[in-house]
């Protein structure tokens, strides 16, 4: 099991064994054998570790002496490889041993599949060179990139680096057992004593049976003459048989001998050959009742055949150990070439990046998307920055700019669900650009129960993101309504539904981890909830509000009394007794900024917040428009326009 290695699942039970060097395992057994208290440190002295027949490097000694000593441990495999220089400053990653047990035809698919996907521009081509002479996996690269960052990122997402987890289960006296390894050495020499004492009593009775048919022909050869006599005077062979037995005394086997005796075999070379043998099998004998009498010499046997095994089979180890696992540094910026891209993300879950060029190429030109949809995000970023998307579900998604799909302004996009599922009903409520996860900013977020939060940004950094992460702890019927990107010094204004706004300072919150449903930001009547959220940034800004019925007003901060948090708030629309005006949306404002109102039959109006006066609380604003023939307000939101870097 050692030697081949043994890998399977069986009544529940798993066992993965790896290969080891015959000879290094013949050493093991033979040092067990000579002093049955060998530590598995001694041990370790001959048998290194595991040794498969692909090669490649092996790292983390440890790992490998705790299933010598436990039956379980882990260590690395990792593909052994070298940056080779070509011209114009180009390289090329040549692989020459891959892991154990890892597929080279998926390994190479994979790593294209990374260069035709783009999330690693760094790769020019993939190319499999093995033939009859070994394996060569070649991996162009393109010009001025550095080959051991591309070569650390497809240690750490491809199959070049993979781990093996040792799990030495074996039957052991007809049991599953989890065995170390001096357990299984001393199965072995167990099991070839049993082998050896079983095969020696074999050989002694059939030495013996022989012997007897030696001595009986033997016998009847020094009395020839009567024994001939006595078979011419039978009837036949059975007859002749029953006469030598009676007169000479023979037994039945050494009378069948005597009677199949041909005639040639009465010669004197003959009777000589017959107590040469005679000899040799009472030495024979002598020699395997030895052994069975003496453990030492039961041993004796035994080493002597492992050793002859070892000097006929023994070769070279392939697989290189290395005591230390290395640790896989990735390093992005050099991956990942530096280009500045426009981002975009529309509420229904379009996403894309665009070149500069072709954005500039648009002269200032929208996207072409549904009427019903509108724009998020759009921002210049750098590929090497990020985007988090949140969900109404209180979740989100991390994603990279480098990996969101390449595509000319005036086209839709690709839409999230084909990167990362959603759930049924799941929907994009905010898009956040950040290009770098540090402790000094925060992401705060709020759901409908009025409740608010604020987390470290560096806690919605991950490595691995081909699924939604929680933001915020949603119960089932609540959703999120918003998130944004803050200090943590800003202050803050609620929305309520029944036209209540609440002002307070984000200090009175403390920061909380990702998966907290987070404090009373507002207290809200039975019937209300929280619609919207506008952090304050710049005291210049007004507040827009719009109604369900279609009327809007502009409001100034001053009108805005700061409180504390989890109050009910003001009151900042008059209340009717019929058909009463409830907030759709609200949206801090410049007066140049130009906000977009939409109802549910696709009817848009654009308003330019500074062709609104600013009015007082309990004003129920201008109406834009009749709800009964136009429909109902169901969004509100800005006109983006992404600002280019002079």
């Amino acid at each position: 099991m050692l030697v081949n290695g043994s890998t399977g699942i069986s009544a529940g039970y798993a066992t993965d064994i790896p290969p080891h060097a015959l000879h290094e395992v013949i050493d093991a057994v033979l040092m067990r054998m000579d002093n049955p208290n060998v530590t598995v440190d001694e041990l370790m002295t001959v048998i290194k570790g595991p040794d498969f027949p692909t090669g490649a490097i092996i790292q983390g000694t440890g790992g490998i002496k705790t299933a010598y000593e436990t039956g379980k441990g882990r260590f690395i495999i990792r593909a052994k490889s070298e940056i080779e220089p070509l011209k114009a400053g180009k390289s090329q990653i040549v692989i020459t041993e891959i892991p154990y047990d890892v597929n080279k035809a998926n390994l190479v698919k994979k790593i294209d599949e990374l260069r035709l996907d783009r999330k690693m521009d760094g790769i020019a081509d993939v190319r499999d060179e093995s033939d009859r002479t070994g394996l060569r996996i070649v991996i162009e690269l393109k010009k001025d990139m550095d080959g051991n960052a591309i070569l650390q990122y497809l240690l750490k997402n491809t199959d070049l680096q993979v781990t093996y987890n040792f799990n030495m289960v074996a039957i052991s006296n007809r049991r599953p057992t989890l065995m170390s390894l001096p357990m299984l050495l001393d199965a072995y020499i167990d099991h070839q004593k049993e082998v050896v004492t079983r095969r020696s009593k074999y050989d002694i009775q059939k030495a013996k049976d022989r012997l007897h048919i030696v001595e009986g022909l033997m016998k009847a050869l020094s009395i020839l003459d009567e024994v001939i006599k006595a078979i011419r005077a039978s009837k036949d062979k059975r007859d002749a048989k029953t006469n030598i037995i009676s007169k000479f005394g023979f037994t039945e086997v050494q009378a069948e001998a005597i009677v199949s005796l041909q005639l040639y075999r009465l010669t004197n070379t003959d009777i000589t050959e017959l107590k040469r043998e005679d000899a040799e099998l009472r030495k024979l004998i002598e020699h395997l009742d030895a052994i069975l009498k003496s453990d030492k010499k039961l041993s004796a046997v035994i080493k002597k055949e492992l050793m002859d095994i070892r000097k006929q089979f023994s070769e070279q180890r392939r697989s290189v150990i290395e005591e230390m696992i290395e640790a896989i540094k990735v390093d992005l910026d050099i991956l990942v070439p530096s280009e500045e891209v426009v981002v975009s993300v529309t509420k229904d879950g379009y996403v894309k990046r665009t070149s500069i060029r072709s954005y500039s190429a648009s002269n200032g030109t929208g996207m072409d998307i549904k009427e019903s949809d509108y724009v998020l995000l759009e921002s210049v970023m750098n590929t090497q920055h990020h985007i988090l998307l949140f969900t109404s579900f209180g979740n989100y998604m991390y994603q990279p700019v480098h990996e969101l799909p390449d595509i000319r302004w005036r086209d839709l996009g690709q839409h999230i669900s084909s990167i990362i599922s959603l759930e049924p009903n799941e929907e994009i409520i905010a898009a956040i650009g950040v290009d770098k996860f540090d402790d000094e900013k925060s992401i705060l977020t709020v759901s409908d129960n009025g409740n608010i939060k604020l987390s470290k940004l560096s806690d919605f950094q991950v490595q691995r993101y081909s699924r939604t992460f929680k933001a915020m702890n949603i119960k089932k019927g609540n959703y999120m309504v918003d998130a944004q990107l803050v200090t943590g010094e800003e202050e803050v204004i609620l929305f309520s539904e029944q036209a209540y706004a609440l002002r307070f300072s984000l200090t009175e919150l403390t920061i909380t981890g990702i998966r907290t449903a987070g404090v009373r930001g507002m207290n809200l009547k039975t019937e209300d909830k929280l619609v919207s959220m506008i952090v304050i940034r710049d005291e210049s800004e007004s507040i827009f509000i719009a109604t369900q019925r279609g009327s809007v007003k502009r409001m100034g901060l001053k009108e805005f009394e700061i409180a504390a948090r989890a109050q009910r708030g003001l009151v900042v629309l008059k209340e009717l007794k019929t058909n009463p005006h409830r907030i759709v949306g609200t949206k801090p404002v410049k007066p140049s900024e130009n906000i977009i109102v939409a109802t549910d039959k696709d009817h848009k109006v654009t308003v330019e917040s500074g062709s609104l006066r600013l009015v007082e609380r309990l004003s129920n604003g201008s109406s834009l428009f009749d709800e009964s023939k136009e429909g109902t307000v169901v969004s509100v939101y800005k006109e983006l326009k992404a600002e280019m870097k002079s």
